[in-house]
């Protein structure tokens, strides 16, 4: 079956989906990322359901994923920041670790995307995406042209075929 039956047989339903924003400085109330994955999922006619503001420490990474993958609708975990290379940026490192697939497309494409718009730059980035317990889980940097890059050419495209996937049993 191809891309284009699957994503036939996924259909249209809203998905349901958690936000997680990994940052030593934001607030719910600066969180840009936040309230733009809300309200575009909202456009779309999926679901954010729930949301976390955690720093990027290992135990905060790890419980918010068990947390947000044990809520009964939640499909599609999106975490945004602590993709990069410095010392406090663990959250890759968590997430890879705990993930039982990977989709190593995403990073691929993300960082092809990224290229185009800032070089070199893109290199640093170590955005990820897969599966955990029945939930798709995609990390992406922290700037905000970034979430959008992946969510409007990567995630949103695809969203309900990737709901789906992980669906079926």
């Amino acid at each position: 079956m191809g891309a284009e039956e699957h994503r036939a047989k996924a259909g249209h339903g809203p998905v349901s989906a958690a936000v997680v924003t990994v940052s030593d400085t934001r607030t719910p109330e600066t969180d840009v990322n936040r309230q733009y994955l809300e309200a575009r999922l909202a456009e779309l006619g999926h679901v954010a359901a729930a949301y976390r503001l955690i720093k990027d420490e290992p135990d905060q990474v790890a419980a918010a994923l068990d947390e947000l993958a044990a809520l009964p609708r939640v499909r599609l975990i999106l975490f945004n920041g602590g993709t990069g290379i410095s010392p406090r940026d663990t959250t890759f490192d968590v997430l890879s670790r705990m993930l039982e697939k990977t989709l190593p497309g995403f990073g691929e494409l993300f960082r092809m995307l990224s290229f185009q718009e800032v070089g070199a730059a893109a290199m640093l980035s170590r955005a990820t995406a897969g599966v955990y317990r029945g939930c798709v889980v995609v990390s992406m940097p922290g700037s905000p042209n970034a979430v959008r890059l992946a969510m409007e050419k990567l995630i949103f495209p695809e969203i309900n075929h990737l709901a789906w996937e992980v669906a079926r049993r």
